[in-house]
């Protein structure tokens, strides 16, 4: 078992929170203790199932936990996009954050199989 802060998706998840961070600072007030705070949260469960994941003998649970909070979060990124909350610039730079973590997770979840 590999320490799970040195998985490649980890810090990929960890890119991912660093910039979930950075643009939802930048919310007005009346998304930054809604939305923002949500969003913030929601990045923060998928460490926990990342750690969850590489610690036990089944990992499916724990992946699929990943991937249901994976997908809420991407809706919440999306609505951010459509309230012009995040330049199209900042959504593709994490749209390629999100798509190797997707890839990578899917990837784990199918070698359990």
């Amino acid at each position: 078992m590999a320490i799970y802060s040195e998985l490649p998706v980890y810090r990929d998840s960890y890119r991912l929170l660093l910039e979930i961070y950075k643009v939802t600072n930048t919310f007005s007030r009346e998304y930054k203790f809604s939305l923002g705070q949500d969003m913030r949260r929601d990045t923060l469960s998928l460490f926990r199932n990342l750690y969850r994941a590489n610690k036990n003998q089944d990992k499916r649970e724990f992946l699929d936990a990943f991937l249901d909070d994976f997908e809420l979060l991407k809706l919440q990124i999306r609505v951010c996009l459509d309230l012009k909350l995040l330049s199209y610039k900042k959504m593709a730079e994490i749209a390629l954050i999100t798509d190797s973590i997707g890839k990578q997770i899917t990837a784990w979840k199918n070698r359990g199989k």
